[in-house]
């Protein structure tokens, strides 16, 4: 008897594979693909940058603005999407503060021996994501991505190294991947998406899940501490005076690049 279709074998049959006996396959592979193509570039030390996938530079908000506003002159109605536009106005200093801190991080990085190297990492999209991609891009250095798929937003910038560029299906194993390598963390201006990395990262480093001492910055004066009171928090005994040591506020890029510095030159010490 011969078939007329070809059979598959399991790990081909994509019925399979999207199905949910095939889901443990699923997150390994999302483990071991990065692995073997992070192991292949020699990567072992990473800064990770979190922030808004909806920040624009300030040259973007001008360009868009402009157009905006020309528009309305010849009598289009956009009002709203000027109302918009300008609520977004105050990320674009922190958009350009983001590529000037992983360009010169990058640049600083390539001083270093091979395994000790430093390399930005990003959820992989837009906004923030994209600028701290593109500093490490015009450094012209290599950079990460852990792109996840999402209804809207996400999709990956084009700075990105394409072959540390990945996809992502699963939340926790992204969040894995940022945390396994992390020499560094910076937390720019952003929303749930942002306080859900940072409060993890914080959790796991209060816990001592993570045994290495991460510096944590977060990047923005004004918006976190209009954001988060944490002072309150330590008056109702939610978190311990020592819980504020785990990060550090900061608001100029010479600071947060010497405080960085100084933190991952402990680690890779530690490391080796």
């Amino acid at each position: 008897m011969k078939y007329e279709k070809e059979i598959l074998k399991s790990y081909e049959d994509p019925r399979f594979m999207h199905s949910r006996e095939g889901r443990t396959i699923r997150m390994l592979a999302e483990y071991y693909h990065p692995q073997a193509s992070l192991k292949k570039n020699r990567i072992y030390n990473t800064i990770v940058f979190f922030g808004s996938a909806r920040s624009i530079s300030s040259k973007d908000y001008k360009d868009k603005m402009k157009n905006l506003l020309i528009l309305q002159k010849n009598g289009k109605n956009v009002d709203e999407e000027i109302r918009l536009l300008k609520k977004l106005e105050f990320t674009s200093k922190y958009y350009d503060a983001t590529v000037e801190f992983a360009r010169r991080i990058s640049e600083w990085s390539k001083s270093l021996s091979t395994d000790n190297k430093v390399y930005v990492c990003t959820g992989g999209g837009p906004g923030m994501m994209e600028a701290a991609n593109k500093g490490a891009f015009e450094a012209e250095f290599q950079n990460i991505g852990y792109n996840i798929e999402l209804p809207f937003e996400q999709y990956p910038n084009p700075y990105i190294t394409p072959e540390l560029n990945f996809e992502f299906h699963y939340f926790f194993m992204r969040k894995f991947w940022f945390v396994y390598h992390a020499k560094a963390i910076v937390v720019m201006p952003g929303g749930f998406g942002t306080m859900d990395e940072l409060m993890e990262m914080l959790t796991l480093e209060q816990t001592n899940v993570i045994s290495k001492k991460v510096p944590i910055v977060l990047f923005g004066k004004e918006f976190w501490n209009n954001l988060i009171n944490f002072d309150y928090l330590l008056e109702v005994g939610m978190i311990s005076e020592k819980d504020l040591d785990l990060f550090i506020i900061l608001d100029d890029v010479d600071e947060a690049f010497e405080y960085v510095v100084n933190g991952i030159s402990k680690l890779i010490r530690i490391d080796e």
